[in-house]
């Protein structure tokens, strides 16, 4: 019986897995990841297949009699999942991991139960919903980064505070807190923004 299971890995550091998630991750027969967290695993001393780009997972999940795939943050929150449903894979498990945007609002010390939650992260998106909400948190890319949006909103009127988590949970981990229009660094490709509207 081929058995494919999803697993989200969390914001990034090892550490912040489920219990139940890493005791798969150690006894699986096969392991697919993206870059970080394949190199992540391979320090386990763990084999595991790389993979570039999302086409290359639909391959493995055909030739694989067992597969596990380790995803992003939670793989039902702008993850994986849909992707592989639509490509007509049979998912039979997911075990849910701790989202960036949940470890990032831990940092904040902020309840995010108010805040609407958009992804830039390889999708466009209209940032003038922020125009009429005061709370955002946003998913980014390498093409959508805090900086860009920060000024996108600054010149559409919206003022209030933005805050930019990069490499979060990672030694390397930085936040950074400006006033909207602000120049960010643009301190790696993925990051978290929180966005404050003083309309609220």
């Amino acid at each position: 019986m081929i058995m494919i299971r999803v697993i989200g890995m969390g914001p990034g550091n090892i550490k912040y897995l489920p219990t139940y998630a890493f005791e798969i991750i150690k006894n699986s027969k096969c392991l697919a990841a993206f870059g970080r967290f394949s190199r992540d695993i391979e320090k386990l001393g763990l084999e595991v297949k790389c993979i570039e780009n999302v086409g290359e997972i639909l391959n493995i999940a055909k030739e694989a009699r067992n597969l596990d795939i380790l995803a992003s943050g939670d793989p039902l929150f702008f993850g994986i999942v849909d992707y592989l449903k639509r490509n007509g894979v049979i998912i039979d498990e997911i075990i849910p991991g701790i989202s960036s945007f949940q470890y990032m609002m831990a940092k904040l010390q902020k309840n995010w139960q108010n805040f609407k939650l958009m992804s830039f992260h390889g999708r466009e998106e209209n940032l003038e919903k922020i125009l009429k909400k005061g709370t955002f948190i946003i998913l980014t890319d390498e093409k959508n980064t805090p900086k860009d949006i920060s000024s996108k909103l600054y010149a559409l009127g919206v003022r209030g505070k933005i805050y930019a988590g990069f490499n979060l949970s990672y030694d390397d981990e930085k936040i950074i807190i400006r006033s909207i229009g602000d120049e960010i660094e643009d301190v790696s490709k993925l990051s978290v923004v929180v966005v404050e509207n003083e309309v609220d």
